[in-house]
């Protein structure tokens, strides 16, 4: 990753302002580089929750750079990998996810309060990954000749923090659960055939990527069950209400079942996700 040689602003020990801080932040180099900042303050005991807060701000779109542009995914062109633009394509696409998840983990951070330290020290930690996840795939990204902003993206991760900001276990369920483990589902494959097509440099970035996902996936596995326990209702059938409520009903195959037992589904639930065979 890149050292952006910025001034770290001072969030004067709240925590709850450097999630703002790096929230707001428009340029993902920065960004990064703010949540790796935050991130090693909190772990030094330099960052605390104010007990006196006020209420969380409504949620809104966290900073982009100006010439990103955001489209409806149906409307993102497809490229293979066989190309260097359409490598660079690719990673970009992964890089934005990236990018959203450093938000997404400040978000949880910022808004969901009252919940057990540990909570807090999952989230920022998860926000410090990502960064470094980020700026893994950025020198990728510029390695083929582009940089972060030079393709469409979408915004489907974020509109679904949006749609759970008032519920901190629909949160859990469907971000981490349900579209951060879709990364667990098909970055295998990715990598074989970026190495297949000689781009080991890439693909190892993925295997890190695969392999610090799953205890993120795990920490929404185990915040989502905490919020079942405080709200006395069985894990299993509310996931199942939440995915008719907000994802159509069943996830789409193939599973990396492997990394979603270690990320705590279990067998049972797993078959809950697949969509029967039409007749």
């Amino acid at each position: 990753m890149d050292v952006v040689d910025v001034l770290m602003p001072d969030a004067g020990g709240d925590l709850y302002a450097a999630a703002q801080l790096c929230l707001a932040e428009s340029d993902p180099p920065t960004k990064a580089a703010m949540t790796r900042h935050f991130a090693a303050l909190y772990r030094d005991g330099r960052l605390k929750a104010p007990a006196n807060a006020a209420a969380p701000e409504p949620i809104r779109m966290p900073g982009r750079p100006a010439t990103l542009e955001l489209v409806h995914p149906s409307k993102l062109p497809r490229r293979g990998l066989g190309s260097v633009a359409g490598r660079a394509a690719f990673i970009h696409a992964i890089a934005h996810i990236e990018l959203n998840a450093i938000d997404l983990a400040w978000d949880a951070v910022y808004r969901f309060r009252g919940l057990p330290a540990s909570f807090t020290a999952d989230w920022v930690s998860c926000a410090d990954d990502e960064a470094r996840h980020f700026g893994l795939l950025r020198a990728r990204l510029r390695a083929h000749g582009h940089d972060y902003a030079d393709f469409p993206a979408h915004n489907g991760l974020w509109e679904m923090c949006e749609k759970t900001a008032h519920d901190g276990l629909a949160r859990m369920a469907l971000v981490p659960r349900v579209l951060e483990a879709r990364g667990l589902d098909v970055t295998p494959a990715m990598i074989g055939k970026l190495r297949g097509l000689g781009d080991e440099a890439t693909a190892d970035v993925l295997e890190i990527i695969l392999r610090e996902e799953v205890a993120h996936v795990a920490a929404g596995t185990r915040w989502y069950h905490w919020y079942c326990r405080q709200a006395r209702v069985e894990p299993r059938p509310r996931f199942r209400e939440l995915l008719i409520e907000y994802a159509g009903g069943y996830l789409h195959g193939p599973f990396n079942d492997e990394a979603r037992l270690l990320a705590g589904f279990d067998e049972d639930e797993l078959l809950l996700l697949v969509e029967p065979p039409t007749a």
